[in-house]
């Protein structure tokens, strides 16, 4: 174990080093200390703080109340520090982290006014070599701290330079502070900086010009001193409320997660909860108004007005509140922000507002600025321009890793790590909050501290061991990007023009950056990773390496989040209820899910089955007809299910396809076994094609069916061929789309086994499926296996196989025996969804790319003919 290291002696090696010295160089310096780490940070200012350094424009101040803005990680210092206000300002919180370093004599380990200017890998001596603007050293493991928003983005206002007066950047405020008493002063930009500064200085000039391009959502803080109630009820028991914080809040700030949706609510019910989440002024409490806010755009749209009407409130000239009020991106799309009298700061006389959409800025001239349709004159100028986010801190130095790869180069088309914390290539290389992880999304102290924390295990891991290199897997990185991507696209976050994704800076890749799957969940990812031996980890050392490769998270996120949501509700499992208990459950599951999109026309009505009436339900699509015709069968093992049960599936269907869909039913087991569902879905196939012209069609017909139902519609278009073939007669099909479809009830595969327990649908499910409703010895009939049935002869096929459903192998052997056999497949595979994900219109989001690439190919069957000339 080694010593301390001293600063003020030689030590060229070292065991770790630090870029920064804000909050996570502050604690990861004492965290590895107290671990025996010699450790060495190098930080460009030349006092502690980190961004509470640099950023001291007016009004700067946390936007986490400043009792939940502060570490937790020595209960004393908790305890001894008491905050002035709810949301601390940049002096405060610079005055609190210096305490910090003192109280810890962190600051012995610093070396300050230094840059990283470049860091290498040398792959023999399985060290980093540092070169800073002051010399070099060399270290095992390299950890960068710089922070999210450390780097300002580089002025892309056309002609700045040759502004004669002074032009002052908020991420980089001089430190005597600015007096504006008297001055005419242009503010460009309203994110968070200018929010937060555009009050205090309105309340100084002779007069503010403020030009925006886009506006932004921003609540009122309601400051003050800290809240009785609020630091009595921490004071009470506060290891279990920063125990909260760390493990079961998404954003680091305890609060019960709301499960209301407002698209369930009713307006009166919205609007209670958002005006108490206004009157809070948390952006904990305005982010947690409804459970379906962030992926959901009509409940995004209900918070959006509500702020946008107290926009129109606030702001006395209608023009400038509607300039004021966002339109272009959905709320919680740009992180929200917090104000004190920003709306009302533009009653004032001596304030105007520039839309720069209509009106952008030409040039800056020598006294003032030019947009297109006027000039203006200033004594100074204010950026507010934001930051090079995420990776700007990173990708500003030369990091060079194993082989000569740069990080700049691999990071090209956007960041690519592991956690967030580790990149593919750079061994002994760490990022705190880096993309990838929930950061800015979060409140940055509980993040900071849970990635401080699991670097120090991991590295002490390293040396209990005997390995002397870590780094993630390529298999493990590109399944994590996946993750963090998928997340993104489950929400409307790519809607937003936002830092989140890169989009402020000219020419970075646009690509969302944070983990978006709440500290909570992300906290769990990091544990289980240690808990499977470093998953995703490839370490070495003299005595040999370890690796236990593989993903983390293959689920999609939404499909992850329904699966705890049902385990909570500890729902009887349907194979131990009775046939007619499962209807009634699978009833009462319908009535409480979405209704699907409006088509043109629902008409409801019954055909002749094989042995009396049966069912139907007609979707018509509000376009001209005649249409395509789809005969579709609902899915449900033969035993459950009705025309109806299908229901919002065949809107979009019929919509999306541009087709009739007559959803037709079936006899059910256990009071119709094997082959009465086969004979009726026959009948009805037969009876739509006789009727085609009276159901809207055009002469094209098709089928298609979802699970069970799929399974029916392969096995009547066997029939159908088969018609034509002996019979000269019969339902000339264009198509089948088949959904996850039944192929083979005599087989089980090995995604039976692999698949078969924990995704809705399992192995135990399928068997009672089987055994009410065909006999085993029936089990291999081509009627319900159309698997071992003749293949050739089958129309041109869409096939939908999912990854985590117990029929996967099933359907995919299917699809691999039709194309062998000259049919023409399209195979859509649902990475990451179950059985019943693809099925689920309005419920996960994660499925609706999915069944665009399914219909897609299925409207191409469905109109092939009518294109083709004759």
């Amino acid at each position: 174990m080694n010593d301390v290291v001293d600063l003020r002696e030689d030590r060229p090696t070292i065991d770790v080093g630090i870029v920064g010295a804000g909050m996570a160089g502050l604690y990861l310096i004492h965290r590895l200390r107290a671990d025996g780490w010699s450790v060495k940070a190098i930080e460009a200012a030349d006092d502690v703080g980190g961004t509470w350094f640099w950023n001291r424009y007016p009004g700067a101040r946390c936007d986490i109340r400043s009792l939940d803005y502060s570490f937790s990680f020595d209960a004393e210092l908790d305890e001894e520090w008491t905050w002035s206000e709810k949301y601390a300002t940049q002096p405060e919180i610079l005055r609190y982290l210096q305490h910090v370093t003192e109280r810890f004599d962190l600051r012995r380990s610093i070396e300050f006014e230094t840059r990283l200017e470049d860091a290498a890998w040398d792959e023999a001596n399985e060290r980093w070599t540092v070169t800073t603007s002051s010399g070099s050293f060399t270290c095992r493991y390299l950890v960068m701290a710089t922070g999210c928003l450390s780097v300002p983005k580089a002025p892309d206002v056309p002609g700045i330079d040759e502004f004669d007066g002074p032009v002052y950047l908020t991420g980089r405020w001089p430190h005597e502070g600015v007096d504006f008493t008297g001055r005419r002063v242009a503010v460009i930009g309203t994110g968070s900086s200018g929010i937060q500064s555009i009050p205090l200085i309105a309340e100084q000039v002779e007069h503010l010009t403020v030009f925006q391009r886009t506006p932004n959502f921003s609540i009122p803080a309601h400051n003050g001193e800290v809240p009785e109630h609020l630091a009595a009820s921490i004071a009470a028991d506060r290891a279990e409320y920063r125990r909260r914080a760390r493990e079961e809040s998404a954003m680091g700030v305890p609060v019960d997660k709301t499960e209301l949706f407002a698209t369930q609510m009713t307006a009166e019910e919205r609007n209670a909860r958002y005006e108490a989440a206004w009157q809070e002024g948390t952006l904990a409490a305005i982010l947690n108004v409804s459970a379906d806010q962030a992926t959901d755009r009509q409940a995004n749209e209900y918070l959006a007005e509500f702020i946008r009407a107290k926009i129109r409130d606030i702001v006395d000239d209608p023009d400038t509140a509607e300039l004021l009020s966002p339109r272009n991106h959905p709320f919680g799309t740009k992180r929200p922000c917090l104000d004190s009298g920003y709306y009302a700061t533009y009653n004032r006389p001596n304030v105007d507002l520039v839309d720069l959409r209509s009106e952008p800025i030409e040039t800056v001239t020598a006294g003032g600025l030019r947009t297109a349709t006027r000039t203006f004159e200033f004594d100074d100028i204010v950026l507010a321009t934001g930051f090079d986010a995420m990776t700007g801190a990173i990708t500003a130095v030369d990091l060079t890793g194993r082989d000569g790869r740069r990080l700049v180069d691999e990071w090209e088309g956007g960041p690519v790590n592991y956690l967030g914390l580790g990149v593919e290539g750079f061994p002994n290389f760490f990022t705190i909050t880096g993309p990838g992880s929930p950061s800015v999304f979060t409140n940055m102290v509980v993040s900071i501290e849970q990635h401080v924390d699991w670097i120090a295990d991991t590295i002490a891991d390293q040396r209990e061991h005997g390995f002397t290199t870590i780094e993630p897997t390529e298999t493990a990185q590109a399944g994590w990007v996946q993750h963090v991507n998928d997340l993104g696209a489950i929400s409307l976050l790519m809607e937003a023009d936002s830092w989140y994704v890169g989009a402020n800076v000219p020419g970075k890749p646009r690509v969302i950056m944070p983990y978006g799957g709440g500290l909570d969940r992300y906290r769990r990812i990091c544990d289980e990773v240690r808990e499977h031996d470093l998953l995703g980890w490839q370490r070495g050392g003299p005595n040999g390496g370890a690796c236990t490769d593989g993903v983390i998270r293959r689920l999609q996120p939404d499909v992850e989040i329904m699966l705890e949501l049902m385990a909570e509700m500890n729902l009887p499992p349907l194979e131990t209820l009775t046939p007619d208990e499962a209807r009634d459950f699978m009833d009462a599951q319908a009535a409480m899910s979405p209704p699907g999109p409006e088509v043109g026309e629902v008409i409801d009505g019954t055909l002749p089955g094989s042995v009396g009436d049966l069912d139907y339900r007609l979707y018509r699509p509000a376009t001209e007809g005649p249409h395509p015709l789809a005969v579709y069968y609902h899915g449900g093992g033969w035993v459950l299910g009705s025309a109806t049960s299908d229901d919002a599936f065949c809107r979009e269907l019929c919509n999306e396809i541009d087709a009739v869909v007559v959803s037709v039913d079936y006899r059910h087991g256990p009071e119709a076994r094997f082959p009465a569902a086969f004979d009726d879905a026959r009948a009805a196939l037969w009876w739509a094609s006789e009727h085609a012209d009276d159901l809207g069609g055009n002469g094209t017909l098709l089928v298609a069916g979802w699970s069970a139902g799929g399974n029916q519609a392969a096995v009547v278009a066997r029939a159908a061929a088969d018609a034509r073939v002996n019979e000269g007669d019969g339902p000339d099909l264009a198509g089948m789309m088949l959904v996850t479809p039944v192929t083979d009830a005599a087989a089980r595969s090995a995604s039976f086994t692999e698949n078969g327990d924990g995704y809705v649908l399992t192995a135990d499910l399928m068997e009672w499926f089987y055994d009410h409703s065909v006999d085993e010895a029936d089990r291999s009939d081509p009627r319900i296996s159309p698997m071992r049935g003749e293949i050739a002869g089958l129309p041109p096929t869409v096939i939908l196989t999912a990854e985590f459903d117990p029929l996967r192998d099933e359907g995919q052997a299917f699809a691999a025996a039709l194309e062998a056999a000259g049919v023409p497949v399209t195979h859509v595979f649902a990475r990451g969804l179950l059985h019943t994900s693809a099925h689920a219109v309005g419920v996960l989001p994660s499925s609706a790319p999915v069944r665009s690439e399914l219909f897609a190919a299925t409207r191409a069957l469905a109109h092939a003919r009518s294109t083709t000339p004759a």
